[in-house]
């Protein structure tokens, strides 16, 4: 079980790495919920999809460092670090936590956790 589990991960994380949007979609429950510690606000997976969009434009080549994860009740757990180069050439680091439930193979409720201050240099 935690072998799926952990399958899902792998395959959502890559499927973002490399702006997969199409499969990230794929991965994402129809009705699954994305949650944000700094907005406080739910997500639906279209609004989700924009921001990876988004995120793919302003951080291409990012990757994701995976420093831990976990097997929780119903889905897993990861810490990680997305890397890349901003559009100056500045190096690009920053940590953050997701908690997601998955059902049949796919992520029904994402829950992440990061530093907004961290974040919004992607916006300037």
């Amino acid at each position: 079980m935690d072998d799926d589990k952990f399958d899902v991960a792998a395959r959502f994380f890559h499927a973002v790495e490399t702006g997969n949007i199409d499969e990230v979609a794929r991965i994402y429950a129809p009705q699954a919920r994305i949650w944000h510690n700094f907005s406080r606000r739910v997500q639906t997976v279209e609004e989700n999809l924009k921001v990876l969009r988004w995120m793919d434009r302003k951080l291409p080549g990012r990757r994701y460092e995976v420093t831990r994860r976990l097997s929780i009740p119903g889905g897993f757990m990861q810490q990680h670090v997305v890397r890349g180069t901003l559009a100056d050439g500045t190096d690009f680091a920053m940590p953050a936590c997701v908690v997601c439930l998955v059902e049949d193979g796919r992520i029904t409720s994402l829950e992440e956790y990061l530093d907004p201050a961290q974040a919004a240099v992607l916006s300037a």
